[in-house]
């Protein structure tokens, strides 16, 4: 079936408007390692795909999840020792005082889950975020979707925005990174403030630890920590959103760590099962105490053995593999590299990022810093037809998002950016 008439089927059986990448779709059937492969049997370097964290279709994962398969899968009202220490294992990855677990299917269950978490602790009912997130689809979650973007008559009466720190488009201009930090935390301040005079007490502050959908912006020292110390003093907790910085994507275990601060709830997803749908929040005993005498929260598919043996075969490959250096290592050299492409492409005007998890700000020249969201889709779909599959995103739809498994190495990263630089010549310099 050609790609047009799957288009029509799916747009028939899927819906009009379903989100699909690329002005020329790919019809993907395989998966190995960072390789995809379409019906036509032609190869694709994926560089975006966060979910098989360790590589398509791995084989210790592949043999975890079908020895458990054949073996039990329940749901969570039993005993079951795999489950518990897949729990403990995953807990003693984490800071203190982070030591259970609540586990779901989705990075947007496990917000939700958070959110109640806080709510029940703290007795509060609002919250803060940043005006360019994005934490996840339900009813609840979704009123934390770019509230600055949202008209005032769509806006939740418990949330409330703090523009998202960054040094690229800053507050202002021309001051100290300590005097730009202070900025933000005044408006992380006047956003507790607004949520006192409406009448509502806040229960907490939820935030991505590296501000992944804010186009992953370089964010100002100290920032994370001192907003984190705000929040406690207001009476709220702390919730780091680790869904897309989590596993070892930044180089550290968790993103919370490659921008210096310790959350008092923490929410998982994406990779965790590596394709299989796996997700959890993680607090303190205390506060999932707490939780669970208030809430009788039951998930039909979390907390399986089948979720239990693709989360452990997805850390013992991290561990195993030393995915962790390697992230690291083939993050820096990889922005170092795109950096020394910046002097031929005033386009690219900012390469940032932690790890494996890298953003590129497109513009239509380095001066008024005006975004280009259709040069960077551009970008995107030339190299989708050289055989390289990234993103475009970001608050603005201008920030080249490359995210590759963690498996990505430099000779990946080497045949990239040849890739890219010829892109540069084609689109820009010709």
């Amino acid at each position: 079936m050609t790609n047009s008439a799957l288009m029509e089927r799916r747009n028939h059986l899927l819906g009009m408007g379903a989100p699909i990448f690329y002005e020329r779709p790919v019809n993907i059937v395989r998966g190995e390692g960072v390789w995809l492969y379409d019906d036509g049997g032609h190869r694709y370097l994926d560089m975006y795909n966060n979910v098989p964290c360790v590589g398509h279709c791995h084989p210790h994962v592949v043999d975890a999840m079908h020895n458990q398969a054949q073996t039990l899968n329940v749901h969570s009202r039993y005993l079951n020792e795999e489950v518990l220490d897949y729990a403990e294992r995953l807990a003693n990855l984490h800071a203190d005082p982070l030591t259970t677990v609540i586990f779901t299917c989705t990075g947007t269950e496990a917000n939700e889950v958070a959110l109640g978490i806080a709510r029940a602790a703290t007795g509060g009912q609002g919250f803060i975020c940043s005006d360019a997130a994005y934490h996840g689809n339900s009813a609840e979650v979704g009123k934390f979707t770019r509230v600055g973007q949202q008209a005032e008559n769509e806006k939740a009466e418990s949330v409330r925005a703090f523009p998202h720190p960054q040094r690229y488009r800053p507050l202002r201009h021309g001051v100290t990174d300590e005097e730009l930090t202070n900025l933000y935390l005044a408006e992380v301040e006047s956003a507790i403030e607004s949520l006192e005079a409406g009448g509502i007490s806040l229960a907490g502050m939820l935030v991505c630890s590296i501000l992944a959908n804010e186009g992953l912006p370089s964010i100002p020292e100290g920032f994370m920590e001192k907003a984190a110390m705000l929040v406690r003093s207001a009476g709220g907790l702390v919730i780091a959103d680790e869904v897309q910085a989590g596993f070892c994507r930044t180089g550290a275990w968790w993103g919370y760590e490659a921008t210096g601060f310790v959350p008092d709830i923490v929410t998982m997803g994406k990779p965790m099962g590596n394709g299989l749908p796996v997700a959890g929040a993680a607090a303190s005993s205390e506060l999932v105490d707490c939780f669970r005498q208030r809430k009788r929260y039951f998930n039909t598919f979390a907390a399986s053995p089948l979720q239990a043996a693709a989360g452990m075969a997805v850390i013992d490959v991290i561990e195993n593999e030393r995915l962790a250096a390697n992230v690291a290592a083939v993050g820096r050299y990889l922005r170092d590299e795109l950096r020394k492409l910046q002097d031929s492409c005033e386009q690219m005007a900012d390469v940032r990022g932690h790890g494996l998890f890298i953003g590129m700000e497109w513009v239509t020249d380095p001066e008024s810093k005006e975004a280009d969201a259709d040069g960077a889709s551009e970008v995107v779909n030339r190299l989708r037809d050289k055989g390289f599959l990234i993103g475009s995103a970001g608050p603005l739809g201008n920030i080249l998002k490359i995210r590759p498994p963690l498996v990505f190495r430099q000779e990946h990263a080497d045949a990239f950016l040849t890739a890219f630089e010829e892109c540069i010549r084609e689109t820009v310099i010709a």
